[in-house]
């Protein structure tokens, strides 16, 4: 007996019936069709009050039915002019009640879906008990009568090797939910063997930012990893379900989802491969296949049973024990022991290594090591990537890296006394372990608690973490306002990490594979922060402190040529207005450069692009130094508001009184913060000997020949670099306007 429902939106006065080619469902004759009803608690849901009993209908006979809406005054719309919903009717259920669930009214699957109520449970003593955890694919959501691929795998490993197959998915699960409720619903089952089938889908991939496709991939990844570990603390066998389309997928999803599936094939742990009996070529299931975005309909189920090797399944109780030893030894395997006692154990389950050094002796582990390296990559099963030392202590690398053929790559330097474990950096990025707040394939940011953020480096290169950089500034949000620090490296430059309201207040830099675990040490106003604001007269600060990693976005003068130090404190003074007013601005063709008819000192030589026609029509040129140059003036204001001092830097020759007309300006503009002006040129600094707040270095930094000269560009680095740390400014009290 049937009972059929459908979603269906209706208006006041209309109602669903159900008519087909049976008897039962009226011929094919409206006016004989079966009626629908609802409720106020389940509208839109429309379904038949009482089974259907196709008595008139001979056995494994299709039946062939549409919905259709009824309005007042005898009207009908039938769902589709189209192809017809079907069923094929089994004697052998004649007397159990199916629900037959068609989805949305006008959208018509291609294979019905129905299951039992109440659904039935598989009862099986013999041989191994496999447990299932998974989503609604794994319970067989839209197969017809739930038969999915769990289902027919469990028929089949039955009749074949007498195997117990129960399945404790649920619908919606993702690696988060599935690691929370492993617990309770696989544990008590005592099961031989575990599959984990779950997908990138529930992981909200298609819905999530591009920013965080690859946030979700590591955190599905690593969530599965988790999974393995707890089903082999168990002492049962893991296996894992492959990853499978969804129709929301676009071809950077499908990027993703081959990386993964490529990714688990490494693990050493059998994958049902799905992907190519699945799979369109773009990461979207086949159209025969196909029930919803997310659902294989009863075809795509069948098919996905189909690609399961039930050679996986081939063992006895005996012979999975032995599949189990490697991975079920409970404590820590010794890999290499020296005549000191230097000594280097490793647990193969949690992918950790710990090196003991007992001796009085320092040692170093380097990649030609080779009896070392030999005897890691036949025992230690390392997986390549970035090693994390716990609580690591001064002196010790806190992280090394795991080439490919699984030997270490870092050179690591182990001082007596070390008792260290590392751990795969997998185990970091686990759900439940901590908060993932970024990932980009091979940067991730992690909250492990309020006072410590780690980051991760799994990349060849180093990355420069900024401000500018957008995602990565806002995702540390999530963190609480202030200083923090790696208390291994204190003063290493730009191991300090500043976080404001806006997220990143400084830059970060983390060597190529490697990690970084920055404590919480204070409020932002425990460190006087200090910004450094070029004024001029050319690029030579800009192009210093770009090669000192100081730069952030520009200021009004990083980019112009201003001779005159009068128009400068005038343009300061004035709050720049007319810095971008195009009825002063003129384009000089035989110097290809726009100069400004009130400031004469100042031109621009970068705002003229090669689509630009500067001669004949000068807006674009106009709107462009609008947009820039007003937002350089509000960095501008920006930091001379929040900065806790100024450091403005003046290079060029200049005289002592445009100097001091400069400094009573900026005394005018500076918010009352404290400020120094630098003075850079080649003249005696006595010229300016006795003027508060300004202080002179007979130096020349000129850009012309840095650009031709790069050794000569690095000495003028190094000689500001040494003049800002004699004034106390490093990256450890830089202030960074954000963008």
């Amino acid at each position: 007996m049937y009972r059929f429902q459908i979603n269906a939106q209706t208006r006041v006065g209309e109602s669903i019936g159900l008519v087909g080619s049976a008897p039962e469902l009226g011929q094919w004759d409206v006016s004989r069709c079966v009626p629908l009803c609802t409720s106020a608690d389940r509208y839109p849901l429309w379904w038949t009050e009482t089974e259907v009993d196709f008595q008139s209908h001979r056995a494994h006979q299709d039946i062939e039915y549409k919905y259709v809406r009824l309005g007042p005054g005898g009207s009908v719309h039938w769902e589709s002019l189209g192809s017809n919903r079907w069923i094929a009717i089994d004697p052998d259920y004649q007397s159990l009640k199916i629900i037959l669930d068609d989805g949305d009214f006008g959208q018509i699957r291609p294979y019905p879906f129905g299951y039992l109520d109440p659904c039935p449970e598989h009862q099986s003593s013999e041989r191994l008990k496999i447990v299932v955890i998974g989503s609604s694919v794994a319970l067989g959501f839209n197969a017809w009568l739930l038969r999915g691929w769990a289902w027919l795998l469990g028929h089949t490993l039955q009749q074949n090797y007498g195997h117990q197959l129960i399945n404790v998915s649920e619908v919606g699960a993702n690696v988060s939910r599935t690691i929370e409720r492993f617990q309770s619903v696989v544990a008590p089952e005592k099961p031989d063997m575990v599959i984990i089938a779950l997908s990138l889908g529930n992981e909200g991939l298609a819905e999530c930012l591009p920013q965080e496709q690859r946030t979700v991939q590591r955190r599905f990844e690593s969530g599965l990893h988790q999974l393995i570990k707890m089903t082999r603390e168990l002492g049962a066998f893991p296996i894992l379900g492959g990853v499978y389309p969804n129709g929301k997928f676009t071809p950077e999803h499908y990027g993703i989802l081959l990386d993964t599936h490529n990714r688990m094939l490494t693990w050493e742990v059998p994958v049902l491969n799905w992907l190519a009996a699945l799979d369109n070529g773009q990461g979207q299931w086949k159209t025969e296949l196909v029930y919803n975005p997310t659902h294989p309909n009863t075809l795509g189920h069948r098919y996905m049973a189909q690609a399961i090797d039930s050679k996986i399944f081939a063992l006895n109780k005996e012979q999975l024990a032995q599949e189990k030893q490697r991975f079920c030894q409970p404590n820590e395997v010794s890999i290499y022991l020296d005549d000191q006692g230097f000594q280097i154990l490793t647990c193969i389950e949690v992918r950790n290594l710990r090196i003991i050094n007992p001796s009085p002796h320092s040692y170093t582990i380097v990649p030609s090591w080779q009896d070392l390296q030999t005897a890691l990559q036949q025992h230690a099963h390392l997986i390549p990537g970035v090693y994390i030392a716990k609580n690591a202590f001064e002196g010790i690398a806190p992280s090394f890296a795991v080439h490919q053929d699984r030997t270490i790559e870092t050179t690591l330097n182990i001082p007596p006394g070390t008792n260290l474990e590392y751990s795969a950096a997998l185990n970091f990025f686990a759900p439940n372990t901590a908060q993932l707040l970024f990932y980009d394939g091979h940067l991730g940011l992690l909250k492990e608690d309020e006072q410590h953020i780690r980051i991760i480096n799994e990349s060849d290169h180093v990355y420069s973490i900024q401000p500018m950089w957008q995602e990565v500034r806002s995702a540390l949000k999530a963190m609480p306002l202030g200083v923090y620090t790696d208390p291994l490296y204190p003063d290493r430059p730009f191991y300090t990490m500043m976080i404001g309201p806006q997220g990143l207040e400084s830059r970060v830099k983390v060597a190529a594979r490697s990690a970084v675990l920055f404590h919480y040490q204070g409020p932002l106003s425990a460190i006087n922060r200090v910004a450094i604001i070029p004024l001029g007269d050319r690029c030579a600060i800009r192009m210093l402190l770009y090669k000192m990693e100081y730069d952030g976005p520009a200021f009004p003068f990083d980019l112009t040529r201003s001779t005159n130090i009068g128009d400068v404190a005038d343009m300061i003074a004035t709050g720049f207005q007319d810095m971008w007013n195009p009825y002063f601005l003129r384009y000089d063709y035989e110097a290809g450069r726009i100069y400004h008819t009130k400031w004469t000192g100042l031109s621009f030589a970068h705002e003229v692009e090669k689509t630009d026609d500067p001669l004949n029509d000068m807006t674009p040129v106009w709107k462009r130094i609008y947009t820039r140059y007003k937002a350089r003036s509000e960095r501008f204001w920006h930091t001379l508001r929040h900065c806790n001092k100024a450091l403005f830097i003046r290079t060029g020759i200049v005289d002592r009184g445009g100097v001091r007309d400069l400094v009573y300006k900026l005394e005018n503009q500076c918010y009352g913060k404290p400020f120094l002006l630098l003075v850079i040129s080649p003249q005696p600094s006595h010229e300016f000997a006795d003027l508060p707040k300004v202080l002179h270095y007979n130096q020349e930094f000129n850009p012309d020949r840095m650009y031709e000269d790069l050794a000569y560009w690095m000495r003028c680095t190094e000689a500001l670099r040494e003049i800002l740390e004699s004034l106390g400014v490093s990256s450890k009290n830089l202030f960074w306007c954000p963008p």
